[in-house]
C-alpha cells in the first residue's frame, strides 16, 4: 500500500497536538500595524479545528 505524502502547505499552518490539531487564525500574518491592538491580541492565540476537519486532516499532517 503506498504511503500518504504530507501536505506541506497544511503542515506549515497546522500543529498536531496530543488530542487535536491547532491552527492559527487568518489575518494575523502581516499588515498588523494598521489593525487594532485588541485584534492582534485576540488573533495571537490559536484555535483548534473541528472534529470533522481533524478526521479529514490527520493523515496528511
Amino acid at each position: 500500500m503506498p504511503k500518504i505524502k504530507t501536505h506541506k502547505g497544511t503542515a506549515k499552518v497546522c500543529t498536531k497536538r496530543k488530542n487535536d490539531i491547532k491552527i492559527g487564525k487568518p489575518g494575523s500574518r502581516h499588515n498588523t500595524g494598521s489593525k487594532s491592538a485588541s485584534f492582534n491580541r485576540s488573533f495571537r492565540k490559536g484555535s483548534s479545528i473541528s472534529k470533522a476537519d481533524q478526521n479529514r486532516l490527520k493523515n496528511i499532517i
